[in-house]
Formats: C-alpha cells, sequence, structure tokens
C-alpha cells in the first residue's frame, strides 16, 4: 500500500503519494498544487482533492532550497511570555504574512553572556534563511557581526552602532528623558533610577541614561542603581534610598515598577502617597487598571518597519546604505507618580 495509507502521518505523504491518488504523473501534480500550467478543471479539482484528502503539505522550504534559494527569514526573539516581546512576536508574524514572507522563530529564555542566542543563529542560518530579525537585547553586536557575511541582519527594538547590522528601534534615550521631564514637572528633587545593567538589558541601560541626565540638568539629586535581569534586583537598594529621602522611584520597565510597588507595600510605603513609581514598556496587560505611570512603546510601528526593511534587504534593488529607524512611544501620566 502507498506511505499515504490512513495510518502515515500527513508530513510523511509526498507528492507522489497524491499523484498516484489522482491518477497523473508527479509532474502535473506539481505544477496543479503550486498554480502553474494549464489543467482541465476535472484534472485539478481531482488533485486538489487528493491532496487534502491525503493530508499532503508542501515542503516549501525544501522546495525553495532546490532552487538555491529561500524566502523564510528567521527570528531570534527574546521569551515571548513577556508581553512587550509577545506582541512584537505577534506584530511581526502577521507583518510578515501580509508581505509574503515566511518566519522561522527561535525563543531564547535568560542568557546574558549570549552563548545559546548565537548556537540558535547557527541553527537558522542551517536552514539556510534569506535574512534575520533579531529581537533580543541579550547578545552582542561583535556576537553577531560575523553573520552579516551571510544574510542581511536586522535588530527589531533595540537600537546598534555597529556598521553592518540594520535596525528598526524604540527610541530608548527619548523615552528616558519624556519620564523623566514628567517627574520634574511634578516637583521631585530627590530621585532613584533603577535599570539593569548594559549586560542585563542594554535598552533599560540606555533609557536610565537619559533619566539622569534630564534629571541631573534639572538640579535633581539621583541615585543611580544598575541592576541585575530579574525586576527584584535593586529594589531592597532603592527603598533603602526611599527611606533616606528619596521621593521617586523612576524603574526602566514596567516589570521592575510593580517590584517595587509590591516591596513599598510590604513595607507599609504608599504609592503615590509616600513615594512616586514610575516605569516603561506600557505593554502588561491590566497596566490601564492598576494607573502605571510608564511610557507605551510603539511594537506596532517597529514590527511594521522591521519586516518592510527586510523585505527590501532581500531584492535586488534593496537599500545600499545602512537603515536606521527609530520609533517613539507615548507618555501614560497613570497615577502611580504625583507632585511632591
Amino acid at each position: 500500500m502507498s506511505g499515504a495509507d490512513a495510518g502515515t502521518p500527513a508530513l510523511r505523504v509526498t507528492i507522489s503519494d497524491v499523484a498516484a491518488a489522482a491518477g497523473v504523473s508527479r509532474a502535473t501534480a506539481t505544477r496543479a498544487l503550486k498554480g502553474e500550467g494549464r489543467f482541465a478543471p476535472e484534472t485539478q479539482e481531482r488533485i486538489l482533492e487528493a491532496a487534502e484528502r491525503l493530508g499532503y503539505v508542501r515542503n516549501t522550504m525544501a522546495a525553495e532550497l532546490a532552487a538555491g534559494r529561500t524566502g523564510t527569514v528567521g527570528l531570534m526573539l527574546r521569551d515571548a511570555s513577556n508581553p512587550a516581546y509577545g506582541l512584537l512576536f505577534s506584530r511581526l508574524q502577521e507583518e510578515a504574512h501580509q508581505r509574503g514572507l515566511d518566519l522561522v522563530t527561535v525563543t531564547i529564555g535568560a542568557d546574558e553572556q549570549g552563548a545559546k542566542q548565537v548556537n540558535a543563529l547557527h541553527r537558522l542560518l542551517g536552514m539556510r534563511v534569506a535574512g534575520l530579525i533579531v529581537a533580543t537585547g541579550g547578545i552582542s553586536a561583535a556576537q553577531l557581526e560575523p553573520f552579516a557575511d551571510q544574510v542581511p541582519i536586522l535588530r527589531a527594538g533595540r537600537v546598534e552602532s555597529a556598521g553592518r547590522i540594520h535596525t528598526a528601534h524604540y527610541d530608548d534615550e527619548g523615552h528616558g528623558r519624556l519620564l523623566a521631564e514628567h517627574i520634574v514637572a511634578l516637583g521631585h528633587r530627590t530621585v532613584v533610577v533603577l535599570a539593569g545593567s548594559p549586560e542585563a538589558s542594554y535598552p533599560e541601560h540606555l533609557r536610565a541614561l537619559a533619566m539622569q541626565e534630564v534629571l541631573t540638568a534639572a538640579g535633581v539629586a539621583v541615585t543611580m542603581i544598575s541592576a541585575g535581569a530579574r525586576p527584584e534586583d535593586g529594589v531592597d537598594e532603592a527603598l533603602a534610598a526611599v527611606r533616606a529621602g528619596a521621593t521617586a522611584v523612576m524603574c526602566a520597565s514596567d516589570y521592575r515598577q510593580l517590584a517595587v510597588m509590591r516591596a513599598a507595600r510590604a513595607a507599609g510605603l504608599r504609592v503615590p502617597g509616600d513615594v512616586s513609581v514610575t516605569g516603561c514598556d506600557g505593554i502588561l496587560p491590566g497596566a490601564d487598571l492598576l494607573g502605571l505611570t510608564t511610557l507605551r512603546i510603539p511594537v506596532e510601528a517597529v514590527a511594521a518597519a522591521a519586516v518592510e526593511t527586510m523585505q527590501q534587504l532581500l531584492t535586488a534593488d534593496g537599500p545600499e546604505t545602512l537603515v536606521r529607524r527609530s520609533f517613539t512611544g507615548t507618555l501614560v501620566p497613570g497615577s502611580t507618580a504625583a507632585a511632591v
């Protein structure tokens, strides 16, 4: 019996099985399923019916490899359980579908040294992807650049200074400035800035430096805390500064903001009565109900620009110069930060 019997997994059904079931040649079945050539309506209908009945799935990557090319783009994404990365993943997939690109995705969790991510890049390139979209800040430019000899690479979300890597990124420095200007306008003069270290989160680090710059220029006394990747890292130190007189804690992410608020409540401190707290991302489900003072990052704009740019890079007449596209989000005043 043919490999297309009822007990055969769908993915093992071949084009030869479909051709045999439809009573046509393998070449005829191939052309019909690709929508090429001209056939009698009943012949094409018979081929399509056989393919559907047998559960045939065309191996598009294999077909493209046989032709010496692939229209598939590799996507390396940070842990999609993070709402910001989860939304970015969904929008990248949607944009790619609309533009006729296929994405094959590898998701990486905590990996501060980037070793797992480098291995993931090797796996993606082994699939002969046509390009790479990197949506994680945990891998350095030095680790990425060697791959630029093989395919175009674009960072989605994080800014990049390396000369061979394209970007569609959030304006993290601009976001830090917007949040700091809001705190200055509320009259705070002793402020804690809590963020991940450059190794833990480069975007958080950029936001924190911009916050410090604006606050210092306004005459605010600033306590900088460079913490690890976990949201609770640095929280105890931040609350110690509050007990010493700081009136606001500016966090470089919403997860850190929630960790500070949770610890403040446990310590008997009211937000914003005793201490104002801000975050950044604006993607957490229920952030509006919690009244978080934050900045909503422009995920949709970055995803659209990333896929559009990658599509251009894959064409013969694509851009010859480095592409750098920056997008600024929107301040969400919320209720966790108030006037002194």
